[in-house]
C-alpha cells in the first residue's frame, strides 16, 4: 500500500482523504477553487460536506465559489508537535479560517508566507484573531492540492 492510500506523504506529513461527499472540494482546489457545499433546495452552505442538508434534509446539493477570503478566527502553534512528521517544521501554524462570503463556514489550514511556501514560514508574531486572509492553494504531494492562508496586504 503507498502511503498516499495511507493518508500520509512519505515524510509523514498528513494526506486529506476524501470521502465521496468531499471529493468535489478537493477537485475545486486543485483547479485554484474554493468552493463550498450548498443545498440546491434551501441554498444554505454547509460544510463540511454531507449528503444531506442539516437544515431542510435536502438531499440536492450545488457547490458555490467562494471569494477566497477570510478573517483568522483562531489559531494554535503545536509545541512539541503531535505527530513526528511535522516536528522538523515547528514551530507553525494551524488557522481556523472564517470566510468572509459565508461567516458560519469554517476552514482550517495553515497560514504561510506565499503560496508555496513551507510550514512555519510565518513569523509567529504575525498571527492575530480577525487578521484578514486570503487562500492560496499548495500542490503539497502529487495531484493532492491543499488551501493555504496569506495575510491581506493593505
Amino acid at each position: 500500500m503507498s502511503s498516499m492510500m495511507k493518508g500520509t506523504t512519505d515524510n509523514g506529513l498528513l494526506l486529506p482523504v476524501p470521502d465521496e461527499d468531499g471529493q468535489p472540494f478537493w477537485d475545486f482546489a486543485a483547479r485554484g477553487e474554493l468552493r463550498v457545499q450548498g443545498c440546491a433546495d434551501c441554498h444554505r452552505l454547509r460544510f463540511p460536506p454531507r449528503p444531506c442538508c442539516p437544515h431542510c434534509r435536502s438531499f440536492a446539493a450545488e457547490w458555490r465559489r467562494m471569494s477566497g477570503r477570510g478573517r483568522i478566527w483562531s489559531y494554535v502553534l503545536p509545541h512539541p508537535p503531535l505527530l513526528p512528521g511535522y516536528a522538523e517544521l515547528a514551530p507553525y501554524n494551524v488557522i481556523v479560517v472564517e470566510l468572509a462570503d459565508a461567516p458560519d463556514i469554517r476552514l482550517v489550514g495553515n497560514l504561510v508566507a506565499h503560496a508555496d511556501a513551507p510550514l512555519g514560514s510565518t513569523d509567529p508574531a504575525d498571527l492575530r484573531i480577525g487578521a484578514p486572509v486570503e487562500v492560496a492553494f499548495t500542490e503539497i504531494a502529487p495531484g493532492v492540492t491543499v488551501p493555504r492562508w496569506l495575510l491581506e496586504r493593505p
